[in-house]
């Protein structure tokens, strides 16, 4: 677990526009938090498998698929602010994340 500044919100941000700008063939420029992942740039659920497997290896996190699915059950993600929202949670608490649900 990652303790969160303002840093370490910042690289998150950063890493997930850069992310979907790449992998969605978009301007980055054209992404904020307000962006629907699948209506607006045809992302899908797999790139948020693969938005966790970068975020495990950046910040050495050992937490569990399943446990990020459970979460993700009752906390649906839609926009991309929704995703930083999330994936700065399972930074900061690991498989803790279903303790404060």
């Amino acid at each position: 677990m990652v303790k969160i500044t303002d840093q370490v919100k910042q690289e998150v941000q950063e890493i997930v526009y850069d992310f979907f700008a790449e992998e969605c063939e978009v301007d980055k420029r054209e992404l904020n938090d307000n962006t629907n992942i699948v209506r607006d740039i045809d992302g899908d659920s797999l790139m948020f498998l693969e938005l966790i497997e970068i975020f495990k290896g950046k910040y050495n996190l050992d937490i569990e698929l399943k446990t990020i699915g459970k979460y993700s059950v009752k906390h649906p993600v839609e926009t991309i602010g929704e995703l930083i929202r999330m994936q700065l949670l399972i930074i900061e608490k690991g498989n803790e994340i279903l303790l404060n649900d």
